[in-house]
């Protein structure tokens, strides 16, 4: 079982203008295999939610819970992807696939099995040897999942990893992304700005508030799988499609609305 749950999770900071009230009562339960979805307004805490999870960032008050044990460190459990591909530009591809084995331990033959499996599974061949410099922004977030993937965490945790890239190449990672975790069912939680992207993959969304981040609606993706970009033009794609955008376009007015009320 790989379930992860955020119980009553809250996230205040100080600023300069007093406190801030980041995150508010947040629970969310990701099931064993599923791949969840969270889309809100800009500034609404999804990064910080997702930094709670992976133990990076402490909360105020709450837990995150992980197959029902709680934890408030980073760990070997779940594997964390970034948007800025966070590879080691020191590292080749192989040594960064590795690094987490490498630090574990892990005998050099089962290494490179496991690094060899991931190469080929990501479309890497020929690049093994190849230094983050030499790669296409798609290559490096092939290789930065790779790495997440190395350790054979629990949980994956996705911080919008494709939002740097361009459209073409953005469709063709998450295709890549729905093959994988259909071979191995990790439990996903991913954060995206995209609202497609969130439909296309998800089997959940949660749809946060303005700040205070909180969840205000749950929705579950129904469409069949595997899924295909023809999906996107069908009447239930775009009925979810517009649902969500109808929710964050009501937030992010409230967040207009409440700038304008602030004193100057």
């Amino acid at each position: 079982m790989s379930e992860i749950r955020l119980v009553e999770v809250a996230m205040r900071y100080t600023t300069r203008q007093g406190q801030v009230q980041a995150l508010e009562r947040i629970s969310v339960t990701v099931p064993d295999g599923q791949f969840a979805c969270i889309v809100g307004p800009s500034g609404c805490g999804k990064s910080t939610l997702l930094m709670v999870a992976a133990g990076l960032v402490e909360p105020t008050e709450g837990e995150v819970l992980v197959d029902g044990s709680p934890t408030s460190q980073p760990g070997a459990d779940r594997g964390m992807v970034f948007q800025s591909y966070s590879l080691y530009p020191w590292l080749s591809v192989r040594r960064n696939i590795e690094f987490g084995l490498e630090m574990k331990k892990t005998p050099k033959a089962d290494r490179e099995r496991r690094s060899n499996e991931l190469i080929r599974l990501m479309k890497l061949d020929g690049f093994a040897d190849a230094y983050p410099k030499a790669l296409s922004g798609g290559m490096k977030q092939r290789a930065a999942i790779a790495r997440a993937l190395a350790n054979d965490p629990q949980v994956l945790l996705m911080d919008e990893p494709f939002g740097a890239l361009d459209a073409q190449t953005r469709q063709i990672m998450q295709e890549m992304l729905t093959d994988i975790w259909q071979r191995y069912r990790k439990t996903v939680l991913f954060v995206t700005h995209d609202i497609e992207e969130a439909i296309f993959l998800g089997d959940v969304i949660y749809v946060m508030t303005n700040r205070p981040g909180r969840i205000r609606t749950t929705l579950q993706v129904d469409l069949p799988r595997p899924r295909t970009f023809e999906m996107v033009s069908s009447p239930q794609f775009a009925g979810l499609r517009n649902q969500v955008v109808g929710i964050i376009h009501e937030e992010s007015l409230k967040a207009v609305e409440s700038e304008l009320a602030r004193p100057a």
